[in-house]
């Protein structure tokens, strides 16, 4: 019964509610290709998830996810239209994110501005310059490899976006909990000037975090271009509510310094079978997009409450 007090033991249970629903509702739920198509149509958003749970702990956020994603998805719709090759496209295009990171850390790392400050800037300016290169237009006609690498089934059933997602897992799981690195975004989440007088490099650390999600962010807005086909000056745009919503609802505090891969895995299964759930039973994006705002809003309150609650108890 302890395991179903913490936050993870909830939202286990809160996600074996929604299965269960979802296979009541809806028969065809439990498809193959309804599973595969459950994670496909979100892909790009959980994989940008996996690394903001990074930046949340360290007590930082990163606003701008969704627009370095559009940029870089209309960076390569652009370059392609004009004769780039899509190969060379793509590598810059990841450049691209590199650079957007590294902005947003030198700004916050080491200029000292709040991130939140500098992200929400860069959101604007980010799609500001993707919306200056395709302006009106929708741009596509990519190669057949492109949009195969987006669509196709690569291993078995599952296409590469997919794939890759299982490999970030670990592979920021691994990082996070069990190396020194992954210490170290606890501790400077946990207080940061404590964590600079005990000799830990603050700005080095929150810097490879910013490369990290431009990086994977750039990634992510490419597969969007594959997965789409096409590219326009909107796309992305509000993603960035949805990649906080795992986080948090996740268990991941916004002050920083607590939280776990677990919990942010199971607040992903959730939101993905929700909507899932809602679109197999014809229930509108509008409606669906108010549901992932009232869980935003109840994941920072509610382990706000259960504190206090806490306090006020230890104190009586």
């Amino acid at each position: 019964m302890d395991r179903f007090k913490s936050w993870e033991g909830m939202l286990a249970l809160l996600f074996l509610i929604t299965f269960a629903g979802n296979v009541v509702l809806a028969p065809e739920f439990l498809t193959i290709q309804n599973q595969i198509n459950l994670f496909q149509l979100s892909i790009e958003k959980i994989i940008v998830a996996l690394v903001m749970t990074l930046i949340i702990i360290n007590a930082e956020i990163d606003l701008s996810v969704a627009s370095v994603m559009g940029l870089s998805a209309c960076a390569f719709g652009y370059m392609f239209t004009n004769g780039w090759p899509a190969g060379v496209a793509m590598l810059v295009c990841l450049g691209i994110g590199l650079v957007a990171g590294m902005i947003n850390a030198l700004l916050i790392a080491r200029a000292g501005i709040p991130s939140l400050v500098v992200t929400l800037a860069m959101l604007i300016g980010f799609r500001g310059f993707a919306r200056v290169l395709v302006k009106d237009q929708s741009m596509g006609n990519f190669p057949d490899w492109v949009t195969r690498l987006g669509q196709d089934a690569l291993i078995g059933p599952f296409p590469l976006s997919l794939i890759l997602f299982v490999v970030f897992l670990v592979g920021i799981g691994v990082l996070l909990h069990r190396t020194g690195f992954g210490r170290q975004i606890y501790v400077i989440g946990t207080n940061a000037e404590v964590a600079r007088f005990s000799g830990l490099d603050v700005a080095r650390v929150k810097t490879v975090l910013y490369l990290m999600s431009g990086f994977i962010s750039a990634l992510a807005g490419l597969l969007y271009a594959a997965r789409l086909g096409s590219v326009r000056g909107d796309a992305g745009v509000g993603f960035e509510l949805d990649i906080i919503t795992m986080v948090l609802l996740g268990g991941v505090s916004i002050f920083g310094g607590k939280g776990s891969m677990t919990g942010v895995v199971l607040s992903i299964l959730i939101i993905l079978n929700l909507r899932n759930g809602m679109a197999l039973t014809n229930i509108t994006g509008h409606i669906q997009t108010g549901v992932i705002g009232v869980l935003l809003i109840a994941s920072v309150l509610i382990p706000n409450l259960s504190s206090d609650l806490r306090a006020r108890r230890a104190k009586a």
